[in-house]
């Protein structure tokens, strides 16, 4: 049998099995993409009427596709599964046109729905005080505490992601009052270093047992290789659960307080862009909403009329 005279129900088949095969998709993603394909078939044979085979795909137009995502929109289901559903599809689709010649132009204009970009939530100043005093006390050896609370404060004061931290190398020392920094794209910027920051660098390095050479990890592991992002992680979470701090306060928050609590002092929107090192000032833009959920999430539990 041909491929366009083939059952849609079977073509789902043979694609979930080459997807679990040769895409090594995860056994979540290949029961998700199966749940909406088989949706999908069941949509199109009440609304095109009559058994769908591989043949009547060609024949789709962008509206019946539409319809699809209407019905399962009005089901309920939020941007995010939305876009679940429109990643099945146009998988299924590439895959059957490149497999078995079965074209589909009208998924092209198929597109998942914008989803409401998250706003950062900052952690507030004493409570990082908190944190890094809470992690350090955690460290093992005296020169991981120090290590960790350098990590912390760059973080917090620099505002470098952590992986940004973590391709740190001896190169950087001495330290000055700026440091370049490596971030997306292999960009690099030029950030200031704090007199806060930059002891807490210079007593981890005192400390830390291994030896700094200009080409090897500023921050180290246990066993002197690279500290690795998955233990400052941990070691946050530990610390946070211990001071009842929401799960959102995690090391890439610090990064968001820097950049909110600049902005809330006055900062220039463009110097924080180059501070942060975005490529775009789309990417910068979203902590002026930020500062201003923040102030209305204070207006409302302190002004007396606010209810």
């Amino acid at each position: 049998m041909s491929a366009a005279g083939e059952p849609l129900a079977s073509l789902i088949g043979r694609f979930l099995a080459f997807s679990g095969d040769q895409r090594r998709l995860s056994p979540h993603t290949l029961k998700a993409y199966g749940q909406t394909l088989e949706r999908f078939d069941d949509f199109l044979g009440k609304h095109l009427g009559g058994a769908v085979v591989g043949g009547r795909l060609a024949g789709l137009a962008p509206a019946d596709l539409r319809a699809f995502l209407a019905m399962r929109r009005g089901e309920g289901l939020a941007a995010a599964s939305l876009a679940r559903e429109v990643s099945a599809l146009k998988g299924f689709f590439a895959w059957a046109r490149r497999r078995e010649g079965l074209a589909c132009d009208a998924i092209a204009a198929l597109k998942a729905p914008k989803q409401p970009r998250r706003l950062p939530r900052a952690v507030a100043p004493a409570d990082i005080g908190q944190l890094v005093d809470v992690v350090a006390d955690a460290a093992r050896q005296p020169w991981q505490a120090a290590r960790d609370v350098a990590v912390l404060l760059l973080l917090y004061g620099a505002g470098l992601r952590i992986g940004e931290a973590m391709g740190l190398t001896g190169a950087v020392l001495p330290l000055g009052e700026a440091m370049p920094v490596t971030g997306k794209r292999a960009k690099t910027r030029v950030v200031p270093i704090l007199p806060q920051v930059r002891a807490a660098i210079e007593d981890y390095v005192q400390l830390c047992p291994f030896d700094m050479a200009a080409d090897a990890p500023l921050f180290r592991g246990a066993r002197g290789g690279a500290l690795d992002p998955g233990t400052v992680r941990r070691a946050v979470q530990a610390a946070r659960a211990g001071l009842g701090l929401p799960a959102s306060a995690t090391p890439h928050a610090l990064r968001h307080s820097f950049a909110t609590h600049l902005l809330a002092r006055g900062a220039d929107l463009r110097q924080l862009q180059e501070l942060l090192g975005h490529a775009s000032l789309s990417s910068t833009q979203i902590y002026t909403a930020v500062d201003a959920a923040q102030l209305l999430d204070a207006w409302r539990s302190a002004h007396p009329r606010a209810d």
